[in-house]
């Protein structure tokens, strides 16, 4: 890097760059200036979000604050969401929350972590209808909000809800979405699967299918078989000429790149997302670097999910100060299995490992407490005590 002070902009507050920030409160070095580019003052924990639907957690409960990490981490946030890169002349532009005015952050190193979206253009494209008459998942800060209207409007009357997508987005929503609404709401709610053809979960081996579809039939959700074809004010259109009338559609579909990474400059896979090495390192710019949902390994491939975002954190850390100080880079490899716990509303979740799976209460306490203890650590950050090494719940989720 150059001599003098080096300016690193975070842009994203993902998983992975809190644990950037971590790091820099226990290790800043004295060259470094910080930038965090985030919309919002929090980061919300989406492995929390089913509960919250649920109605077994608050919005505090799955937030993280992210002012005691910045201050600790001698970071300074700037609010407002990008809306391009210009890797050849180190800028980052950017607008602020309510103004169209378009700003530029300089940077000498970048790292991207901005988590999953939904590029509305290309969602008309694919779902005609979804834009204006569903309520997508993605982003997260937005569907919190109105997860509660939802809420009211069942107090009032019955609800037909259907969940549009079968992984484990889709599947741990409609489970939330109908213990919610049959403790709070008004009797007499129904609940639709969409899974878009395959069966629910088609990610997971059989055993974990099997699991689901049967905890499907005890709960009383229905499950269609069908892709979605368009979505419009008669319903939700299938395949197969059928129309599903439901009052709240919940769309749990695939994500996109987003649109601003176009022109950046920067190498790209065929989707749009940012092309990177071993090291989370841009394949074209040694200076960018980028992990989670925005990014694709050039030779590593491996799937768009949390548990992967969160493992390139610690890595992600080390490679940044060691471009600052030219250290030789980590590379990070992606775990062959993964944990991974899919909750079934309050009290029963799904837990598999490679060929292995489990279920029952006691998986769900096991991921109520992992996840707790996580926000609890991250939420006790302040600058006088950046505390211990601040694990994500994945690392207590490894097999045993």
């Amino acid at each position: 890097m150059r001599s003098g002070i080096t300016r690193l902009l975070l842009l994203g507050a993902g998983h992975a760059h809190v644990q950037v920030l971590a790091e820099l409160a226990r290790h800043h070095p004295a060259d470094l200036q910080v930038t965090l580019l985030s919309p919002h003052p929090s980061q919300t924990y989406s492995g929390m979000v089913p509960g919250l639907v649920a109605g077994r957690y608050s919005v505090d409960e799955v937030q993280i604050p992210l002012a005691p990490l910045l201050q600790a981490a001698h970071t300074r946030w700037v609010a407002g969401r990008c809306v391009g890169i210009d890797s050849a002349n180190t800028q980052v532009h950017w607008q602020g929350p309510d103004d169209d005015t378009v700003h530029a952050l300089p940077y000498d190193l970048l790292s991207i972590d901005t988590g999953a979206v939904l590029d509305r253009e290309r969602l008309d494209a694919e779902l005609p209808g979804a834009r204006e008459h569903t309520l997508p998942l993605r982003p997260i800060d937005a569907f919190v909000g109105l997860w509660p209207e939802v809420v009211e409007l069942a107090q009032q009357r019955p609800l037909s809800v259907a969940v549009i997508g079968a992984g484990a987005a889709g599947i741990e929503t409609v489970f939330a979405a109908a213990q919610r609404l049959r403790a709070d709401g008004v009797p007499g709610s129904t609940f639709t699967l969409v899974t878009g053809g395959p069966e629910p979960g088609p990610g997971y081996i059989p055993g974990v299918r099997a699991r689901i579809q049967r905890r499907l039939r005890r709960e009383g959700i229905h499950v269609l078989r069908e892709a979605c074809t368009r979505i419009d004010d008669t319903g939700v259109h299938l395949a197969n000429g059928a129309v599903l009338r439901c009052d709240v559609p919940l769309l749990a579909i695939g994500t996109h790149a987003p649109t601003w990474l176009r022109g950046s400059g920067l190498a790209l896979d065929d989707a749009g997302h940012v092309l990177v090495n071993r090291f989370q390192q841009s394949t074209s710019h040694a200076n960018v670097f980028a992990v989670g949902d925005v990014s694709t390994r050039d030779d590593h491939p491996h799937p768009r999910s949390g548990v992967y975002a969160v493992r390139a954190g610690p890595p992600l850390a080390h490679n940044l100060l060691a471009a600052l100080e030219g250290r030789p880079l980590k590379p990070h490899w992606p775990p062959g299995y993964t944990l991974n716990l899919l909750s079934c509303g309050t009290g029963f979740a799904i837990a598999s490992w490679g060929p292995l799976h489990a279920q029952g209460a006691w998986v769900w306490r096991w991921k109520d407490r992992i996840d707790r203890a996580f926000m609890a650590r991250y939420c006790g950050v302040h600058a006088n005590n950046a505390g211990p090494r601040v694990p994500h719940p994945e690392d207590e989720r490894r097999a045993r």
